[in-house]
């Protein structure tokens, strides 16, 4: 059952890891990669929600792995270490449409209970319902594997240090605070 994984040879340590349960290796894999995967809102806003949630629940493991995706994807420096928390967001993204969906997803990702109106008005006005909702459930598979990676200390592959030293990004990274207004409404 868990064979296919590994013919290509190590599938790396969330696949790894699951295999110990394999009931519950193929069903999880098929939603995190339906979660995570393409879709309406596009490798740039999946991004947006995967490395920023990520940050704010400080997962070494997926911040590091997605660092060296949203560079593939396409963003630039600055938007990265923003999404990371290294820097302001307002410094890194001018459109007020990408600024207001990124107070959206700390909302979602950072906080508890449900999210303020002043947070999802803008975030109506700005992005549609059906690609919000799609972004809800890349954020939710995100916090899932954040507590997976970091509950069982997964470790960064050596392909993404170096990665990540030849694009200049660090590897220590703190958790950071959302920015923005919160459910407090």
């Amino acid at each position: 059952m868990t064979k296919p994984y590994f013919a290509g040879g190590d599938p790396g340590p969330i696949v790894a890891a699951l295999a110990q349960v394999p009931e519950l290796l193929a069903p999880t894999l098929a939603f995190v990669g339906a979660a995570l995967g393409p879709g309406a809102a596009g490798i740039r806003y999946k991004e947006f929600a995967i490395l920023r949630t990520s940050a704010l629940q400080g997962c070494r493991y997926c911040i590091h792995a997605h660092t060296t995706v949203a560079v593939d994807a396409g963003l630039t420096s600055d938007e990265v270490r923003a999404l990371r928390g290294e820097i302001p967001l307002d410094a890194a993204f001018p459109d007020e449409a990408e600024r207001t969906l990124l107070r959206w997803i700390d909302a979602m990702a950072g906080s508890t209970g449900p999210i303020a109106d002043s947070t999802w008005s803008p975030a109506r006005r700005w992005w549609p319902d059906h690609l919000l909702v799609e972004l809800a459930t890349t954020i939710g598979a995100t916090l899932f594997l954040n507590r997976f990676a970091t509950g069982f200390e997964l470790p960064t592959s050596p392909e993404v240090v170096d990665r990540l030293c030849e694009t200049g990004f660090a590897l220590d990274i703190d958790p950071v605070q959302p920015e923005g207004e919160l459910a407090r409404d």
